[in-house]
């Protein structure tokens, strides 16, 4: 099993065999789960300051704010696939 990497942004890069899911910051149970990250310490925050415009769920139990689109973080774990 070779471990594919994928770059969200700024440098941050997250591990795509430990990523469940990419969506939206937008809904308000994605908030509750945000704040709930971040009151058990399990939140890391790769926005630099910026704005989140996607929330990464890991297998442990992290999330993972990103300043870019899920899209095109999807894109790019699509084009890891290939390689």
């Amino acid at each position: 099993m070779s471990i594919k990497l994928i770059n969200i942004g700024f440098g941050n890069i997250v591990s795509a065999n430990r990523l469940l899911a990419i969506i939206s910051p937008d809904s308000a149970p994605v908030k509750r789960i945000i704040q709930e990250a971040r009151e058990h310490s399990i939140l890391v925050d790769a926005t630099y300051g910026r704005r989140t415009r996607a929330v990464i769920i890991m297998d442990s139990g992290h999330i993972v704010l990103s300043a870019i689109q899920p899209e095109t973080i999807a894109n790019r774990l699509d084009l890891s696939a290939l390689e």
